[in-house]
C-alpha cells in the first residue's frame, strides 16, 4: 500500500505478491436461451473448460499501460456519467476498471436482460487519462479489468461504492459507514504449501439488470485456473451488514492437495497484543485483529492475529462448523490514531455456511510482514474430502460485512488481549506476561463476588508461572492474567483460557500462538 493507499485504499490486496493467474474464456453463445440465465449455465461451461487442457492466457497490454507506476494507474478513472444503468435511474449501478499496472488480463463482463445475455464492450471513451500521455484510440480492443457496484447506501442522494471485483478472484464489499479492508476470494489452492500457490482467476462475469425497485443484485462468475475451473452465483444485498449470499460449483482437471473454500484475506501488522518494534505513533495497524469460530459443538474460538516473524499456519478440526471469520473488533478510534486509513471503519467479514459441510478444519495462514503494504492474513475452510478430479464439489454459503454488529457468541467474548510485563513483573526473568479481557451478557448479570474461574492451559512448550481472575471494575466484565515462560525459544507456544463458573463456560475460547523468537 503506497501513502496514496492511504488516502483512497484500493480494491483488493493481493497477499503482498502480484498475482497473474491466467485463463481461457468460455465462449457464451448468446442467443437462443430457451430459459432466464441461471448457475446451470455457468457450470456448465466450468465443466466444459474443466475437460479442457489448461490454457494460459497471455496479456496484450500496450507498452504505455505496461510501464504505469501505482499512481499514474489511479489516473486513469471510469467517468461517472457513462455508468451502465445511470441513464435508467435504477438502484444500482456499474462503473469499470482499465487494465494496467498488475491488472494485465481482461475479463468479460454481460449484462443479462431477461432472457437476453449481452457482453458489455470496453470502450476508452469511458475513461478520464488524467495526466497519462497515451493514445485511448489504440485501446479500442483491451477489454476491462473488473468492476465496481454502486449503490445509495449511506445517503439516498449519492450512489456509494459497494462491491468491487477486480484481480484474480479477489473482491471487496461494504456496510453502511465502512472504509475498505479485508478481501474475499473465489477460491485458494496449496495456500501456504512449500510447492506454492495457485491463484485462480474470475475470466468471466454476468450481471443480471436490477429492475426499478431491486434492493438486491445477482452476479455469476466464472472460475479458472490450471487445476480448477468453477461457477459462482453471488446474491449483493447492501444495507447496515451488507450480505452476500454465494453458491459455488467446482470442478477440478488436476488433484488439489489443499482446496481453500470460502478465503479471506486481510492484514495485521501490531496491536496490543504484539506492540510495534518501529517508532510509530499509532498504538496499532491492522484491518483485521482476530480470527473467530463458531464451531459445530456450540464452542465459540477467539485467535488473535500476529505478525510471525516465520510462516505460521495452523487451523482447527471440526465438523460442521456454524461460522467463521476475520474480524475487526476493535471500534474505538484512539486504539488507531490514524485519520487517514480509519482502521477502526474497517469491516469483519463472516462466513456462515449452508447446509452441512462435513468434516475439515478452519486453517489460518499468518505470512511475516515488515509494514502495513502486504496482506499477510489469510482464513479458509479445508475439507477432509479428497479434492479429486473428475468430482463435482458445491459449497454455499452467505458473506456478512459487519461492523457495529459483528457476530460473537451469545455468552461472553475476549475484548482484548495485551501481552508485556508491568507492576511485580517487570523484573527480567525472562518471563511473559497476558491480560485478556473477557465482556459479554453472560458476565454483566454477575454480581462483583461471583466465584469466576480462569481456566488456562499452556502446550509443552510453555510454563505457566502465574494465572489470576478477576473482575474488571472499569469495564464489568472479567480479567484473566497470567505470566509464562517459553520452554524453546525457537518454537512457538499455543494457550488456551476461558471463564467458567458454577461448572458452567461463560466465554468463549481465548487460543493464542505466541510466535517462535
Amino acid at each position: 500500500m503506497t501513502p496514496s493507499d492511504r488516502r483512497n485504499p484500493p480494491p483488493p490486496a493481493f497477499c503482498g505478491r502480484i498475482v497473474r493467474a491466467a485463463a481461457l474464456c468460455c465462449a457464451l453463445l448468446l442467443p437462443g436461451l430457451a430459459s432466464a440465465f441461471d448457475l446451470n449455465d455457468v457450470a456448465t461451461r466450468a465443466k466444459a473448460l474443466a475437460a479442457q487442457p489448461f490454457q494460459r492466457a497471455e496479456g496484450r497490454l500496450p507498452k504505455e499501460l505496461q510501464q504505469l507506476g501505482y499512481d499514474r494507474y489511479r489516473d486513469i478513472r471510469f467517468k461517472g456519467e457513462r455508468a451502465l444503468w445511470r441513464a435508467e435511474k435504477l438502484p444500482f449501478e456499474l462503473q469499470f476498471f482499465h487494465q494496467g499496472l498488475y491488472y494485465d488480463r481482461p475479463v468479460k463482463i454481460h449484462e443479462v436482460s431477461g432472457r437476453a445475455v449481452r457482453e458489455l464492450k470496453f470502450n476508452p471513451d469511458d475513461f478520464d487519462y488524467g495526466e497519462n500521455k497515451v493514445d485511448p484510440a489504440t485501446f479500442r480492443d483491451l477489454g476491462y479489468a473488473g468492476f465496481r457496484v454502486h449503490y445509495a447506501l449511506n445517503t439516498p442522494k449519492y450512489k456509494d461504492e459497494v462491491l468491487v471485483f477486480l484481480g484474480a478472484s479477489y473482491f471487496r464489499a461494504l456496510g453502511k459507514n465502512q472504509r475498505y479492508g479485508l478481501s474475499a476470494r473465489g477460491l485458494a489452492i496449496d495456500t501456504g504449501l512449500i510447492s506454492g500457490e495457485e491463484f485462480p482467476r474470475f475470466t468471466e462475469f454476468w450481471i443480471v439488470k436490477p429492475e426499478a425497485n431491486a434492493k438486491e443484485l445477482v452476479i455469476y462468475a466464472l472460475l479458472n485456473s490450471r487445476r480448477a475451473a468453477g461457477a459462482y452465483r453471488f446474491v449483493l444485498k447492501p444495507g447496515g451488514e451488507t450480505v452476500m449470499d454465494a453458491r459455488s460449483r467446482l470442478f477440478l482437471r488436476e488433484n488439489v492437495s489443499k482446496l481453500g473454500v470460502a478465503p479471506l484475506t486481510s492484514m495485521f501488522f501490531f496491536s496490543e497484543n504484539q506492540p510495534s518494534d518501529n517508532d510509530d505513533y499509532r498504538p496499532e495497524v491492522h484491518d483485521s485483529d482476530g480470527l473467530s469460530i463458531a464451531s459445530g459443538t456450540g464452542e465459540w474460538i477467539w485467535r488473535p492475529l500476529v505478525n510471525p516473524k516465520r510462516l505460521l499456519v495452523t487451523s482447527f478440526t471440526m465438523s460442521n462448523p456454524q461460522g467463521f471469520g476475520l474480524m475487526q473488533r476493535d471500534r474505538e478510534f484512539d486504539h488507531y490514531e490514524d485519520l487517514e486509513v480509519r482502521h477502526e471503519l474497517r469491516p469483519s467479514l463472516w462466513i456462515e455456511p449452508k447446509g452441512n459441510w462435513g468434516t475439515g478444519r478452519v486453517e489460518l495462514v499468518q505470512i511475516p510482514t515488515p509494514d502495513e503494504t502486504n496482506d499477510n492474513i489469510v482464513a479458509y475452510w479445508v475439507p477432509d474430502a479428497p479434492a479429486t478430479a473428475g468430482a463435482p464439489i458445491s459449497f454455499d454459503y452467505t458473506m456478512r460485512w459487519q461492523m457495529e454488529k459483528d457476530r460473537r457468541p451469545p455468552t461472553a467474548w475476549v475484548q482484548q488481549t495485551r501481552r508485556g510485563r508491568g507492576g511485580y513483573q517487570k523484573q527480567n526473568d525472562g518471563s511473559i506476561g497476558f491480560v485478556i479481557d473477557f465482556a459479554g451478557p453472560a458476565l454483566d448479570k454477575l454480581g462483583p463476588d461471583a466465584k469466576v474461574e480462569g481456566v488456562v492451559s499452556v502446550d509443552g512448550n510453555g510454563e505457566l508461572l502465574e494465572r489470576q481472575t478477576y473482575r474488571n471494575d472499569a469495564t464489568g466484565g472479567w480479567r484473566v492474567s497470567l505470566r509464562l515462560k517459553r520452554v524453546d525459544n525457537d518454537k512457538p507456544v499455543e494457550m488456551r483460557a476461558y471463564l467458567r463458573g458454577d461448572n458452567n463456560t461463560l466465554s468463549e475460547t481465548w487460543s493464542y500462538v505466541l510466535p517462535a523468537n
